[in-house]
């Protein structure tokens, strides 16, 4: 827990959001299921999802609270397994993933978005664990969730 405040704090040091704030809620795939069904009209587990606090028209109230990422643990426990991770590991490339979406970051939109958030990603994973591996193996198609918001 203290490391991943620790990350947390270096994370939003590098993007520019020193006094930002985020929740960070650990939960298991029926947790996140339901939130991902709720929110997202979407069925299924997947790995992280994000709300961002700093969009709409409520913004203004608290200017530095990012948002809160939401992780699944089991899922993000069977992702570390299949990419040769420890679970701490994988947990903070969801953190950056999710952090990275609060702060605006897109992937699902267009692909020159996906390339600055995986290369956004990479930077700030590096800034974390220098020489970190920051790209896990890619599960094929029929293996993967949703798509992550």
């Amino acid at each position: 827990m203290i490391r991943m405040r620790r990350n947390a704090r270096i994370l939003l040091n590098s993007l520019g959001h020193p006094d930002g704030e985020l929740s960070i809620l650990l939960v298991d795939d029926g947790q996140i299921a339901a939130l991902n069904r709720a929110y997202l009209n979407r069925e299924g587990a997947t790995n992280v999802i994000a709300f961002p606090m700093q969009a709409g028209r409520f913004a203004y109230l608290s200017p530095q609270l990012l948002g809160d990422v939401v992780i699944s643990v089991d899922t993000a426990w069977r992702e570390a397994q299949k990419a040769g991770l420890d679970l701490e590991e994988r947990l903070t490339q969801l953190i950056v993933h999710g952090l990275l979406h609060l702060c605006g970051y897109d992937h699902e939109h267009d692909p020159a978005g996906a390339r600055r958030m995986a290369a956004k990603s990479r930077q700030l994973l590096e800034k974390i664990k220098p020489g970190a591996r920051t790209k896990p193996r890619q599960a094929p198609v029929s293996e993967r969730g949703p798509r992550i918001t």
